[in-house]
């Protein structure tokens, strides 16, 4: 059975965000393995002090693995530490990046294969929008391939940083059936082992399909 899904708006390592402890909690273990691959070229070592800053202080650490090129993706060494961890990062600003190192990839392959067998698998910012199939390309917000960990679902990272007018052009630029969630910062929505979706944060989660609001109860398991 597929463990927990978890797509962060960003920003969740912050002060009065509880989103990566009840990550770390259903995880089951105190160890996280973060990729920075959506930051590459923007000082990933940055990102990586972040989360380990902010899960030492819930008792955890974090262990990057280093998949910053195609080339890393495809080193066997870290697709087999992948394989075996409990709880998996995906981070970074770029989803467009993340997509070409990662996609066909035995390091992916193996993070599909912890998830599937129950670890926690979670992306904020980049890491949430390369998940999903199609994802939101942030530069336009017009769509292109994704991941496709789950499919017919988009999601809006930093909604909050988008403008009204900009949030209305990508909802109306979405593919016929495509559930688009606008996720803020410090929010996430969360799949279940079940397949049932809930939200986590103070902000306002927002659900369209074929330009109408809906609900999380309404996006596909």
């Amino acid at each position: 059975m597929s463990g927990l899904l978890a797509l962060v708006g960003g920003g969740e390592w912050s002060d009065g965000s509880d989103i990566a402890a009840h990550l770390l909690e259903a995880s089951g273990g105190t160890e996280v393995v973060l990729l920075p691959t959506g930051s590459a070229y923007e000082n990933p070592g940055k990102l990586v002090a972040r989360a380990v800053d902010w899960f030492h202080g819930l008792g955890a650490t974090v262990t990057e693995a280093p998949v910053l090129t195609r080339t890393d993706a495809m080193v066997q060494a870290t697709a087999d530490q992948l394989r075996t961890a409990r709880f998996i990062y995906l981070a970074g600003t770029s989803p467009m990046h993340l997509r070409s190192v990662l996609k066909d990839s035995p390091v992916f392959d193996a993070i599909c294969e912890a998830w599937t067998n129950g670890a926690v698998l979670a992306g904020t910012n980049a890491g949430a929008d390369v998940l999903c199939d199609p994802m939101v390309d942030p530069r336009g917000g017009a769509f292109s391939v994704g991941l496709g960990v789950v499919s017919n679902i988009a999601v809006i990272p930093r909604s909050d940083e988008w403008s009204n007018d900009k949030i209305h052009r990508t909802v109306e630029l979405a593919p016929s059936g495509l559930h688009l969630v606008s996720l803020p910062t410090a929010t996430a929505i969360l799949r279940a082992a079940d397949g049932t979706w809930t939200s986590r944060g103070d902000a306002t989660v927002n659900v369209y399909r074929d330009g109408k609001a809906v609900t999380l109860a309404d996006l596909p398991s």
